[in-house]
């Protein structure tokens, strides 16, 4: 692919969006390059769609000019998806359908091929806005945008601890806190920082994990009512099956919360000898080797169960590809 302000040449009209339930890579990437195509294309109409996304991130310039309705009805010369395929758009997706053009940057492996028209996807990269960073001219980025981007790229690798950082994923960190921005304060603020209501439901589901498959597998679930007993958001959960994935003994480490009647989304992490992109990907998610989800229906013992035996059959060949 082009850098993308070739593949925007003349465009009046641009769209930028990520998926439901944005993380940090998504936040990051998207943002990162809306603030770049902002400072580029003074007189072109650009609009960033996203469901709002944490406090946390507030500390990136201009967040608040993220759309979350998607009510307009505008077609857009070009619409960008980051960090995602169109179907995991929301309500975003209709503008990715009614695009003139349209262009992907991905890195998940679910969506090796792309669904844009142009398509940048590399599931080798550590993240989306790795990859976004690649394709903007180095002589327009400044701190706003630098400090964008190297949040995407702190949360996809825990901050550089997962196996997904790269040799050229650290040459690219390197030349963002060139920049000048407080990385290490940005660190504690965006990934280590939590509320007390976070710290006090990540007790809960650890004190409620339970080891099964011979102590290789660890599960834990928050319901419906746990949620609302603590105030707690989607968001507030962030972070608990990390800390679950690093039990003594563990292979496999899986979060589930629930979402409605008989539905739960699953988060599921892998040290290595466990591909949770094919066991989310058998259920109708995404993501990558050692990082990856779903939402399932059934009751949670069901849930469980169903991909337990994807779990085991792996265990038990030793093959992750």
């Amino acid at each position: 692919m082009k850098k993308i302000l070739e593949e925007l040449n003349g465009t009046e009209k641009i769209a930028v969006s990520g998926h439901v339930r944005p993380d940090g890579d998504c936040v990051g990437s998207c943002m990162g390059l809306y603030l770049f195509l902002k400072k580029a294309l003074p007189c072109a109409q650009i609009d960033l769609y996203l469901e709002k996304p944490s406090p946390i991130f507030d500390c990136i310039d201009r967040i608040k000019e993220i759309k979350s309705d998607c009510s307009a009805d505008i077609a857009y010369d070009v619409c960008i998806v980051v960090d995602t395929s169109n179907d995991r758009m929301g309500e975003a997706e209709k503008y990715f359908h009614s695009a003139k053009k349209t262009i992907n940057i991905d890195h998940h492996i679910s969506n090796a091929a792309g669904c844009g028209t142009v398509n940048y996807v590399n599931p080798q990269a550590s993240s989306a806005s790795e990859l976004v960073y690649e394709l903007l001219e180095e002589s327009l980025v400044d701190e706003a945008i630098a400090k964008a981007i190297y949040i995407g790229i702190i949360h996809d690798t825990g901050v550089f601890q997962y196996s997904n950082t790269t040799p050229h994923t650290l040459e690219v960190a390197a030349k963002l806190i060139g920049y000048g921005f407080d990385f290490p304060g940005l660190i504690d603020r965006t990934f280590y920082e939590k509320t007390y209501v976070q710290n006090q439901i990540l007790g809960r589901a650890l004190l409620e994990s339970i080891l099964f498959m011979d102590g290789r597998c660890i599960v834990s679930g928050i319901d419906k009512k746990t949620m609302e007993f603590y105030h707690a958001a989607p968001a507030d959960l962030d972070g608990i099956v990390s800390q679950l994935r690093i039990t003594t003994g563990v292979e496999c480490a899986i979060f589930m919360y629930q979402t409605g009647p008989m539905e739960y989304k699953v988060s599921l992490r892998s040290n290595g000898k466990v591909n949770v992109a094919k066991i989310a990907a058998y259920f109708g998610g995404g993501g990558h080797v050692r990082a990856a989800g779903a939402t399932m229906q059934g009751t949670y013992h069901d849930c469980i169960n169903n991909m337990s035996l994807h779990i085991e059959r792996q265990l038990e060949e030793g093959i992750i590809a």
